[in-house]
């Protein structure tokens, strides 16, 4: 709502149009004057006496001037300006310099600022001049009254009329702040929600496509067994099939349950839920030798030292998940061969320790046409990776490349770092540590 009103258009007062309160203004001062006129109340003229009613022209022009007080600025003080000395030249009414009072006090808040420095200025300006004559032509102790008189109305409304244009200044830039921050905190919430979405997508992602992947492979070689296969070897073969099937169907499900009651309830207490590791990479390879069926192996090289320093919870969920992708990766696009996992610690400048995740599968020989993949995939396994390595300021590259002997393979290494360097931001530091318990409550 705050941002809707503040992109909504607002309408702008025509020009020249009164305002209904300049109108009542008006009315009242032309009321006011005339009778005071009719009581015979006005001052004796400075210059000859003249017709009586000659006092209502300079009334009858402040009243038109004071109608577009608001809207005319500063041609509204300029015409009252001329009427002001001519009602003090054929006998003042008070209605008059009343009205007068107001059109400073309006030309200041309302024209422009130069114009409204201009009228301030000026007004102090000849309200020093006209009391220092005064005093010094003078020399009576009367003139301090006329001194006082002449600050009321030229003082009086200008300096008013600037302390409420400050005040209304400080308030339409407390409003536009206001907007402004509010506008800043929904585009903040958009991309947290947005985040969040990406977060979400990639649990599911990596927690239910690896089996889906495999549902896939075994139902396509189910399917592709002949009617005339009939043997004892082609029933063996299909129930083999049928067992993976079910197996990663329920895996599946426990899977999809578990990520739907962390959905449900932030704080997991009801449902503990144990963080993948590194420990669980031997079964996620017998898994996939299993799912795979046929002449894919699967080694795991770990170079890791009894003694190394246990490795964060988030490096190691994360890793856990760059491999469990990639082997997935492996059983729908990789050719028949060995597909390596080598797990080894990594050392930044010698001080920080990490860890270091390289996976091979092999590629079918260029000058072979390669068929279709075993599973579909639309590549969002490789965006997901990317996203949790870095997220922990570690780097990732995929891709074919030329291992040793000329073989092609598909080459996935990522290096995770262990902890934070001391070097970044401390902002940074803190969204990564927000990060980290993030992935550890997945």
């Amino acid at each position: 709502m705050t941002t809707a009103a503040a992109t909504a258009p607002t309408r702008a007062p025509r020009p020249w149009r009164p305002h209904r309160d300049d109108v009542l203004i008006a009315v009242c001062g032309a009321v006011g004057g005339l009778l005071l006129w009719v009581l015979g109340l006005a001052s004796d003229p400075i210059v000859a006496r003249g017709p009586r009613w000659l006092v209502l022209v300079p009334l009858a022009v402040m009243c038109l001037a004071a109608l577009v007080r608001r809207t005319a600025q500063p041609y509204a003080l300029l015409v009252g300006l001329p009427a002001q000395v001519a009602d003090l030249l054929t006998g003042s009414l008070l209605a008059t310099l009343v009205l007068f009072t107001d059109l400073l006090y309006a030309g200041v808040l309302y024209g422009s600022a130069r114009f409204s420095r201009a009228v301030l200025r000026g007004s102090v300006a000849v309200t020093v001049l006209f009391s220092a004559w005064l005093l010094l032509a003078f020399h009576r102790a009367e003139m301090l009254l006329l001194v006082a008189a002449c600050a009321g109305i030229l003082l009086v409304p200008t300096t008013s009329g600037e302390m409420i244009r400050n005040h209304r200044d400080k308030a339409a830039a407390e409003r536009q702040r206001a907007e402004q921050t509010a506008l800043l905190a929904e585009l903040d919430r958009k991309q947290a929600i947005n985040a969040e979405r990406t977060r979400m997508a990639r649990e599911l992602h990596d927690v239910v496509a690896n089996h889906l992947s495999a549902i896939a492979i075994h139902s396509t070689a189910a399917l592709s067994l002949t009617a005339g296969e009939s043997g004892p070897s082609s029933q063996d073969a299909n129930r083999e099939a049928l067992g993976v099937i079910r197996e990663n169907s329920v895996q599946g499900l426990a899977e999809m349950r578990r990520l739907i009651g962390l959905l449900r309830n932030a704080t997991g207490a009801d449902e503990p839920t144990a963080t993948p590791s590194l420990d669980g990479l031997d079964a996620l390879l017998e898994r996939a030798r299993a799912r795979a069926g046929d002449d894919r192996t699967f080694v795991l090289t770990d170079r890791r030292a009894p003694g190394d320093p246990p490795l964060p919870t988030p490096v190691e969920l994360a890793a856990y998940r760059v491999v469990q992708e990639a082997v997935t990766n492996a059983l729908k696009h990789a050719a028949p061969g060995e597909v390596t996992v080598a797990v080894a610690p990594h050392r930044d400048d010698g001080s920080h320790v990490g860890l270091c995740l390289r996976v091979t599968s092999p590629l079918a020989d260029r000058e072979e046409p390669g068929g279709p993949p075993r599973a579909p995939g639309a590549g969002a396994g490789l965006t997901g990776m990317r996203e949790r390595v870095e997220l922990l300021n570690g780097t990732l590259t995929a891709g074919p490349c030329t291992a040793p002997g000329g073989r092609h393979v598909w080459d996935v290494h990522a290096v995770l770092p262990a902890q934070d360097k001391t070097d970044r931001a401390p902002g940074t530091a803190r969204g990564n540590r927000r990060n980290e318990r993030r992935e550890t409550e997945e």
